[in-house]
């Protein structure tokens, strides 16, 4: 049996003859034959209680545990009501916003946005999705052009808004997704500008994992006679998801990490901070520790955001370090583990960030480290999920300061450097020592970019080039310090991969001016 996830299919095992099928919802055969492609045959409990009611036209309330497909309750029964008013049309009159989709995060807005473009993608239905930290021009274009389903964040729904180029005077249905955070505090002012926009008459379906008693009161306001959809205990956590607590002291935290990551053999991890200062922090920890692993915060682009999500999707990053902004709605297949380094102030975030973990049927470790200062929170979580949590004392051992592959690369790196500075200083003009020089540099950062080699062309000044298949163009680099070639790199390179190699060459504390930086036995040093 296949069961249906926001966008994993898992195996299970056999089901009783009395499960429901896709088939008995009444949904088009496209809708059927998308969700057949995509290799669901078994809706989940949310979307078999959830999908008949949305589909009568009822406002729902929908809660259920994080990885059961939440996504698929809600629009998949949207894309077949609205399957009457599919038409091929060229004009954008035709395809006005009959659907609109609210996320409190970019990141869930974009995996909304591709689980309702696969579902969608037998009809006439034309989608998009809008967010900031991106240019508004080609979401300008699409707007213009019609859509009949929005997938937003509020601040920028509103900029379009303002900008007329988009009208949501004739909205259906309105969807809150992770609507507890929706309805918080810090989201209700623009949320409630959106609302005033949209026709009285609407359906209005919330979907979140978590509802407090606070924000089910709230919610009554925006909706009519809701029918509540709970398919677990309220605020409840995966059964799948082993939870442990660590008591370490606060300034083990780091160390604790690396030494979980290294203990249990974790290839891929999400780290859970409370500050973006502390994620960045905790980044330059682990990477002096030779674990790779970037940060994911609101300081961040959405395109490094992005990019940061994509390379650990791929198994290029061990550790993803991550602020809250993380923690609602992303899929990472078969994520083995979670890690709070920080307990959250709110509980409820808790029950979304180790959600990330043991989706759709999968098993998964919950890993808290919990210092003397944060057995308050300790004990709101506690409170909240209705059962103690497991507590075992790590000893932290001492971190061994390990050289990297970058620190290695920085020291040869700066020795071949002053290698031509030497030659130069010296008044030497031979051309073939410098291009040696250049030569091995290229090496040296093509086993670290994993990239071809630096080409030197023949010319009076020889300056390396830095193949740059991303930007399709190459960088000249003059004759500078293994700083400079950093700087270069983080301009045109993954800064990931540029951040690596910067921090591995403050480690080394390598001299400018000194052709070499060697213990007595021959082994670069690093700073203690």
């Amino acid at each position: 049996m296949v069961t249906m996830s926001d966008s994993v299919a898992t195996n299970s095992s056999t089901a009783s003859t009395a499960a429901p099928t896709f088939d008995q919802f009444g949904l088009s055969a496209d809708i059927l034959k998308a969700v057949s492609e995509s290799g669901y045959t078994t809706p989940t409990p949310i979307q078999a209680q959830a999908i008949p009611v949305v589909l009568a036209g009822c406002d729902v309330m929908g809660a259920a545990q994080t990885g059961t497909g939440k996504t698929a309750s809600f629009s998949l029964p949207i894309i077949q009501r609205l399957l009457p008013s599919a038409n091929t049309s060229a004009s954008p009159a035709r395809h006005p916003v009959r659907a609109l989709m609210l996320t409190p995060t970019r990141e869930l807005a974009d995996q909304v946005a591709a689980n309702v473009q696969t579902y969608s993608k037998h009809t006439p239905l034309r989608s998009t999705v809008v967010f900031g930290g991106v240019d508004m021009n080609p979401q300008s274009d699409a707007l213009r052009r019609g859509v009949e389903i929005l997938i937003a964040t509020p601040g920028r729904l509103l900029d379009h808004v303002q900008q007329k180029t988009v009208s949501l005077g004739q909205v259906q249905m309105l969807v809150l997704d992770e609507a507890d955070r929706m309805l918080d505090m810090g989201f209700l002012p623009d949320l409630q500008r959106i609302l005033n926009l949209l026709p009285k008459e609407r359906q209005t379906l919330l979907f979140s994992a978590t509802f407090s008693p606070e924000i089910k009161k709230l919610a009554s306001t925006y909706l009519r006679n809701p029918q509540t959809i709970e398919v677990a205990r309220s605020n409840s956590t995966n059964a799948n998801v082993r939870q442990i607590v660590y008591e370490v002291h606060e300034s083990d935290k780091s160390g604790a990490v690396a030494q979980l990551i290294r203990e249990r053999g974790l290839k891929q991890v999400i780290v859970f901070c409370n500050s973006k200062i502390g994620a960045s922090r905790l980044v330059r920890v682990l990477e002096k520790d030779g674990i790779v692993a970037t940060a994911i915060h609101g300081d961040r682009s959405q395109s490094e955001r992005m990019q940061a999500l994509d390379a650990f999707k791929r198994g290029e990053i061990e550790a993803l370090v991550a602020t809250d902004v993380a923690a609602r709605g992303l899929d990472i297949a078969e994520l083995p583990a979670v890690i709070n380094f920080d307990l959250p102030f709110n509980a409820e975030d808790y029950v979304h960030r180790i959600g990330r973990t043991g989706r759709a049927g999968a098993s998964g470790d919950a890993l808290s480290l919990c210092s003397a200062n944060e057995r308050k929170q300790l004990a709101d979580i506690e409170k909240l999920i209705k059962r103690p949590l497991e507590i075992e004392q790590l000893q932290v051992a001492t971190p061994v300061r390990r050289m990297s592959v970058e620190a290695h690369a920085a020291v040869r790196i700066q020795a071949q450097l002053n290698v031509g500075h030497r030659v130069r200083r010296q008044g030497g003009e031979s051309f073939v020592e410098r291009v040696d020089a250049f030569r091995a540099v290229g090496e040296i950062l093509a086993q670290v970019f994993r990239r071809s080699p630096l080409v030197v062309g023949e010319h009076d000044a020889p300056r390396p080039q830095l193949g740059c298949d991303d930007v399709g163009a190459e960088v000249r680099m003059p004759l500078a310090p293994a700083a400079r070639i950093v700087a270069h790199a983080r301009q045109h390179r993954e800064r990931t991969v540029a951040a690596r190699v910067g921090a591995a060459i403050r480690a080394t504390h390598v001299s400018r001016t000194s052709p070499s930086h060697a213990s007595p036995s021959g082994q670069p040093q690093i700073a203690r």
